[in-house]
Formats: structure tokens, sequence, C-alpha cells
């Protein structure tokens, strides 16, 4: 027989654990069940002649402190039924106990939304016999210990049902010493969780774009792209191809393939500007005033040219292969006849530059 000792021991020990419910779900929650109940021993009693019919059905109500998700304390009001029997002084005996109950719970989830219980606590019972129709009334209280286990299945983030079983031991009337009895109930739950979980706050997606060409980060094959420069979509900069050229003019003596002292600066801004661009080509051609046979003033304007090519390779360092010479005679003259002025203007050297570049396209 428990007393109210076990009370004591059941609060003292709860008062160490902090509440540690789920995010956004309340630690409390309410509910109900409903089930049977068969008193031990009962038509088996030595004292018992014939069994009656009993009244079986069980409730209980209960509400309930999560102290986390896995562990809590419940207190409730339960009626565990009514038995009836008659002993062999031919009274009918209905005995039911009620009360009060304080216990601990545990739960272990387990594949998705099961999961298994486990109980534990005491009844303050108030235990009675309606002997005899009520005629010989008397009753009795006391505390019982109970045990139980149980499985549930969570229909939402707030209702869950179980189906429980639970045993009662030491459910006895001590001031006539009539009944000792025990108790098996099993039966359906219902609780209610108050409270909602709370949605998951989605941080907001840091895109990186450190060179501000529009293209993030993770996309960038070309990192560090000036920000005026037109990208991309993998944020490289997009170029057009330019065209330009470059026109020498260089004037010789007549029937003198030297190149003049005051052409040189002149040869050498082309040089500079052939070797800052790697992909120009430039055709050297020389041209002879119309004096003497056509024949020789091709051979003349050949050794022009080539004079012009050479001073470009060897003294100003272009490639080879980015010259060319060609000698045109007299067949292109900037001014016709054989004038002084004429085979003045016509004794020269053109170079024609040619090739692309690439250029960014701006903003």
């Amino acid at each position: 027989m428990m007393n109210n000792t076990l009370k004591a021991v059941l609060l003292t020990s709860m008062l160490p654990f902090a509440a540690n419910a789920a995010d956004g779900m309340s630690p409390w929650y309410v509910g109900g069940g409903v089930g049977i109940n068969n008193y031990q021993p009962n038509c088996d009693q030595k004292t018992m002649k014939t069994c009656g019919e009993d009244d079986p059905y069980a409730w209980d109500v209960f509400a309930g402190y999560l102290f986390n998700d896995n562990f809590g304390v419940e207190l409730g009001y339960r009626d565990l039924g009514r038995a009836q029997w008659v002993d062999y002084s031919n009274k009918l005996n209905d005995v039911g106990a009620k009360g009060m109950n304080l216990g601990l719970v545990a739960f272990w989830p387990f594949a998705g939304d099961w999961s298994l219980s486990a109980e534990a606590g005491a009844f303050n019972y108030v235990i009675s016999n309606n002997k005899q129709w009520g005629t010989e009334y008397y009753s009795d209280n006391g505390v019982a210990p109970y045990v139980g286990a149980g499985i549930g299945y969570n229909i939402t983030d707030n209702l869950k049902l179980q189906a429980k079983y639970r045993r009662y031991e030491n459910l006895d009337e001590d001031k006539w010493k009539t009944l000792e009895m025990e108790s098996n109930y099993w039966g359906l739950e219902l609780s209610y969780r108050f409270g909602s979980k709370a949605k998951p706050v989605v941080a907001p997606l840091v895109v990186a774009d450190s060179d501000n060409d529009g293209v993030n980060d993770d996309m960038d094959q070309c990192p560090d792209t000036p920000s005026t420069h037109q990208v991309d979509n993998y944020g490289c900069t997009i170029y057009e191809e330019t065209e330009y050229t470059f026109d020498l003019e260089a004037n010789f003596k007549n029937n003198s393939a030297k190149v003049e002292q005051s052409s040189l600066g002149d040869i050498k801004t082309l040089a500079d500007f052939i070797n800052q661009h790697p992909d120009a080509k430039v055709l050297i051609s020389g041209h002879a005033s119309n004096t003497g046979s056509p024949a020789y003033n091709m051979k003349l304007s050949e050794r022009r040219a080539a004079a012009v090519a050479d001073i470009l390779i060897n003294q100003y360092g272009v490639a080879p292969a980015k010259v060319t010479s060609k000698g045109f005679g007299i067949t292109q003259p900037l001014i016709e006849g054989s004038s002084a002025e004429a085979n003045r203007v016509n004794r020269r050297i053109e170079a024609h530059v040619t090739g692309t570049e690439k250029t960014a396209v701006l903003k």
C-alpha cells in the first residue's frame, strides 16, 4: 500500500527539469481516453460465490507538460469502471475506483510519425462498494502505483492518437480489509498539443559579384573584369574587331634607293606601331618617277621598298614575317607627267598597315 509520500517524491523529482519544447510548439497538451478495465481478482476470490454484470468501461481526462520532446509529466482524473459479484453471504458487491493521477511519461519516436511511450505514476483513488444496491455503501481511499505502455501516431503536429495499456497495483480497501484488488486497462487516447511549428526562416541568398559586371562569382569565368566593359554570360569582356591602316611616304633622290635621313623618324614610328599590334602586317610599296625605262624603274622601286623593309627589320626589330615589300615602278603615280614636282612626289615609299584589333565594347 502506497501513501502520500509517493506524491511528494513525484512532485519533487520534476523540479530540476526545464521545459524544452519543439520550436514553435507549446509544451502543454490536453486529452482524454476511453477503454476497458478488468479488476483482479474478481470472480476468483474465495469470498465470491457468483459474478454479476460488470460495467468495465473506463475513461480519463488529463493535461500534460513536456520537459522536452521525449519526456513529460501528466495530471489527470480516471474512472476505472465497476465490477459486480455475489459473495458467499449472498450479498451483491458493486465495486469501482476513480480519482486523480500524477505520473511521468516518456516517448520514443520511430518510423516518421509513430512513437512508443512508457509511463509510471501514482493513482490517488477512492474505492467504493455499493453493496446490496447501495444499502450497505462504504468507501475508502489510498494511493496505488501504476505503470503503462503504448503506441501512438501523430495525426497532425497537434493531434496524437495512442493505444494504451496500464497496470494498477494495490487498489485496496483498508478500513475493513474487504478488498485487495489490481487492475488491467486497455484503451485509446486522443491528445491535443497547443501551439504550431514555426515555419523555417530561409536566410536570403547572398549573391556575390565581386567585379560588379552583372555575373555572379560562381558563374564568372573572367574575374576582375572592368565594370565599364560589356560582358557575356560568363563574365568575360565582349570585344569587337577594328581595322586600321597606316600610310607612310618616304621620298628618294633621282635614281637612288637610299632612304633619306629625314624619313627615318616616320619609319621608326611605323615600326613602333607594328610592334605594339601583334596582328598588324605591313606592305612596303616602292614607286618611281616617270623618267627612264619602265623596266629600270620597276627594279628601282623594288630596291627602294626593300631598303625600307630592311630598316624596319634590322634596325627597329619588326618580325620579318610581318613585313612584305613590292615595287610598282611608274604604274601608280601621284602626279601624272615628268615635271620636276611630279618626279619628286612620285619617287616615294608607301607603307600600308593592315590588321584587326580587339577593342572592348563599353557599356
